[in-house]
């Protein structure tokens, strides 16, 4: 049989890659599974860390804003209790966190007040996490004894004229809130008065139900079932707008006192560099959390107002309550630890 000859086709040379190509390859080879491919968020359960002990307004809001996202997002949003001074515990631990949008900080207004009380946090609260959307609002309360002959807040303000430092005002502890609120109505009102702090919100209800102290400063969420009892009094609320949980009761301003605007907040915030496309995700399921008539009812009761935000709304409030309060920080004379 004849041997067939070799063809005399050329063969096309073998495709060599660019250095270019070579270079990239290599690059990507060196890359975890995540860059090279965009995984689902969340892909785990989401922790959130509250800076507060369990019960409290802030504990319930985020407890309750947690489970309605929790169903938007598909996965579990834990909430972790990490209570502390100034609350840095749960901040810190967020802001040294991965920053993968699983681990979230219940922000509030304490972390903008921790600015002037310590001479040195271990995190920048403006640099250090990625503002998500704020939650809501809720009041201070001026509260009198149930028997007390003032009638309203100006009597309040004139016997404090009269009488200057003879006002006894209740609050929590100092750098508190309450007492930060407190100490600005002094200034506001132009009154001398005599700020008692308690160690925490029942030493301060027994206090005035005992009339040891005139007036007291106090969140209005658990203090709304002593007004409706009957155990004390609401002169005002320390907000541009009355609170729904007491809609007869009026504002500082509209009672006399121009000037007065107070409302403490709740927000959420991840860790600086979380990616912009898992903070939208997150904003998202936090407006509709927000707007859920569950979650607006539970938290309407205890006299919160619901109000989402923008991220950059969020980053603006929290650096302009930095510098408010640490103006009556330093009004106050209250030594930075």
């Amino acid at each position: 049989m004849p041997v067939k000859p070799p063809s005399t086709q050329p063969v096309p040379p073998r495709a060599v890659p660019s250095r270019r190509a070579v270079l990239c390859l290599g690059a990507a080879a060196g890359l975890p599974w995540p860059a090279l491919a965009q995984s689902r968020f969340p892909d785990k359960p989401i922790m959130l860390l509250v800076p507060f002990g369990p019960g409290g307004i802030a504990d319930l809001t985020a407890r309750a804003v947690a489970e309605h996202m929790s169903k938007t997002l598909g996965q579990p949003i834990v909430v972790e209790n990490k209570p502390s001074a100034g609350s840095i515990v749960a901040s810190q631990a967020v802001a040294t966190a991965r920053p993968d949008g699983h681990t979230l900080l219940l922000m509030s207004n304490g972390n903008a007040v921790s600015v002037g009380l310590f001479k040195k946090l271990p995190y920048d609260p403006v640099k250090d996490f990625a503002p998500i959307s704020t939650l809501g609002y809720f009041d201070i309360g001026l509260f009198v004894p149930a028997a007390s002959r003032v009638a309203a807040l100006k009597d309040v303000v004139a016997f404090a004229k009269a009488n200057p430092g003879k006002l006894n005002v209740g609050t929590i502890a100092p750098g508190s809130t309450q007492h930060l609120s407190a100490k600005l109505f002094e200034t506001v009102a132009g009154i001398e008065a005599l700020v008692v702090p308690y160690k925490g919100s029942p030493g301060v209800l027994t206090a005035l139900r005992a009339d040891e102290v005139d007036v007291a400063f106090e969140i209005v969420g658990p203090m709304v079932p002593q007004v409706q009892a009957g155990a004390v009094k609401a002169l005002a609320v320390s907000s541009d707008r009355r609170n729904p949980a007491l809609p007869e009761v009026p504002t500082v301003m509209q009672a006399g006192v121009s000037g007065y605007n107070v409302a403490s907040w709740n927000a959420l915030a991840a860790p600086k560099g979380t990616p912009p496309e898992v903070v939208d995700a997150l904003n998202r399921a936090a407006r509709a959390a927000v707007a859920a008539g569950a979650v607006q009812d539970k938290l309407g009761r205890l006299g919160m107002r619901l109000a989402p935000s923008t991220p950059a709304e969020l980053q603006a409030l929290l650096t302009s309550e930095i510098q408010r309060w640490g103006v009556v920080i330093r009004a106050s004379k209250i030594e930075p630890e």
